[in-house]
């Protein structure tokens, strides 16, 4: 043999010796027919704002979507956006690795016709509310904008049926973190605003809560869960803050807001959400 011809076959065989070796197949059923394949992982679909995508000041949390899906052991397909409002849903592209381009509406009617999707949960309308703590007749302002939120909503669940009329959809709503600016130094009428924001998240929670009702979809409360609606006249002490209402002290350790006027929740507020979409999905 040419001294080539030698060199090339005994490097083949060194290769055949020390590949890796095919992994072993799935062995037969015990009748000797062929195993059944593994199923699909249930999906949490998730769309929204920064709330499900876990943003924090400094970073990202886990968020409550993240928390419900590794709960329910679900595989969690995010759409959700930092910043998204509700008109946002149905034009805005999604965010996510499984965006492919198309808003978050689009995507998620997508998603749904696969057939596989346990759950979804939808957490909107907070982008929309926000400018209203700044303006002169804040409850004015909110009024208003819920309506606007509430005609998108709808718009959103008439699709989400549409692609998948029998779906557990969970709807959810906030921790009322104006409460925060009762200690807040960047809000000079800071107990004001608190005391108003619980009529506007009263407001708010009723008629989104009608809304998903109206599509068979459930509604997590958690502005209730995070203790928004007790008597500001109940006190608590507090290291940072001293006595102040113990809706307030509840709001300062779930969010971000009282000492960084940020919006988006703790840890624990994001373990709080989560589980009050667990309950509201059971």
């Amino acid at each position: 043999m040419p001294r080539f011809a030698l060199v090339v076959a005994l490097l083949t065989a060194l290769a055949a010796c020390t590949s890796t070796p095919p992994p072993p197949a799935s062995p037969p059923a015990p009748d000797g027919s062929a195993p059944a394949p593994v199923p699909e992982k249930k999906i949490h679909l998730s769309i929204g704002d920064s709330y499900a995508t876990g943003f924090a000041p400094g970073g990202k949390n886990t968020s409550f979507a993240q928390i419900v899906a590794e709960t329910a052991g679900l595989r969690l397909v995010n759409l959700a956006c930092d910043g998204a409002t509700s008109a946002d849903l149905a034009t805005r592209t999604a965010c996510g690795p499984d965006a492919g381009g198309k808003t978050q509406l689009d995507a998620a009617a997508e998603t749904l016709k696969g057939g596989n999707v346990d759950l979804v949960t939808i957490v909107i309308g907070g982008n929309d509310l926000t400018p209203c703590a700044i303006v002169q007749d804040p409850v004015e302002c909110a009024t208003r904008t819920v309506a606007g939120i509430q005609t998108n909503v709808a718009g959103v669940l008439t699709e989400l049926r549409a692609a998948a009329p029998d779906v557990k959809i969970v709807g959810l709503t906030y921790p009322d973190v104006f409460l925060g600016a009762w200690v807040n130094p960047s809000f000079p009428n800071g107990k004001n605003l608190a005391r108003l924001s619980v009529t506007m998240f009263q407001d708010f929670n009723s008629r989104i809560a009608a809304q998903y009702g109206k599509f068979g979809a459930r509604f997590a409360d958690v502005t209730t869960a995070t203790g928004g609606y007790g008597a500001l006249t109940e006190l608590a002490p507090d290291p940072k803050y001293g006595q102040i209402p113990v809706s307030v002290a509840k709001v300062c350790s779930l969010t971000y807001f009282c000492d960084r006027t940020d919006v988006h929740p703790t840890p624990a507020g994001h373990q709080a959400i989560a589980d009050a979409v667990t309950a509201a999905s059971r």
